[in-house]
């Protein structure tokens, strides 16, 4: 499974405008250990890990605890919970295995993917259902949405700081290859143009 192609570019250009870091000096050495860089981050991915067994946990227990306290909420709250718990597991699914494969493959499109789903889907939601006293909020579901909320806020901040090595490591092999290549293919008649140059005055001279 694959992000669609125009998706990719999207997020791609995104990532490119948000976290390049214009004012990084370019690699004193070229090429050296460029290619070799790990840009994956560890505690991203145990994160990652720890949240994948942790979802469950959060899902049952939201469910049953909405299960229970289902007769007391007014009917406009019951249509709002039930709809956010329906949202944020399909969110979840797609961004963990967004995080997953952008944070372990080094995918700049997937991790930015993740990252906004992060920051403007999911942490929103689970704010929402951790401050809102009209959901008539009860401990446990306080305590998982607390945990929760906790994942997310260390995901957010791991995965820019991520983004930002990505990105900047993607912009350092595209300068090192133009900078290959045009070394390999030098300007056409940059060279003739300095024998034409020579030839003119020496032609003047005439014999001595």
């Amino acid at each position: 499974m694959a992000l669609p192609e125009p998706l990719r570019r999207g997020l791609g250009s995104f990532s490119r405008a948000v976290f390049t870091d214009t004012a990084r000096p370019g690699p004193r050495c070229p090429g050296h250990g460029a290619d070799n860089e790990i840009v994956s981050s560890l505690p991203l991915q145990m994160s990652l890990y720890f949240n994948v067994y942790y979802f469950p946990c959060w899902w049952l227990s939201t469910v049953v605890i909405l299960y229970l306290k289902y007769p007391d909420l007014s009917d406009y709250y019951k249509f709002i919970l039930v709809t956010i718990i329906i949202l944020a597991s399909v969110i979840e699914v797609i961004r963990l295995y967004l995080g997953y494969m952008g944070n372990l493959q080094e995918k700049v499109p997937e991790l930015a993917g993740f990252w906004l789903l992060s920051l403007l889907l999911q942490l929103p939601i689970i704010l929402f259902l951790l401050f809102n006293e009209g959901l008539k909020i009860q401990p446990l579901e306080r305590a998982v949405h607390v945990v929760f909320a906790f994942f997310l806020a260390f995901q957010v901040i791991a995965a820019f700081v991520t983004l930002k090595r990505m990105v900047n490591k993607l912009a350092t092999h595209f300068h090192l290859r133009e900078f290959h290549r045009l070394e390999e293919q030098p300007v056409p008649g940059f060279y003739g143009l300095g024998r034409e140059e020579r030839a003119v005055p020496m032609a003047g001279r005439g014999p001595t």
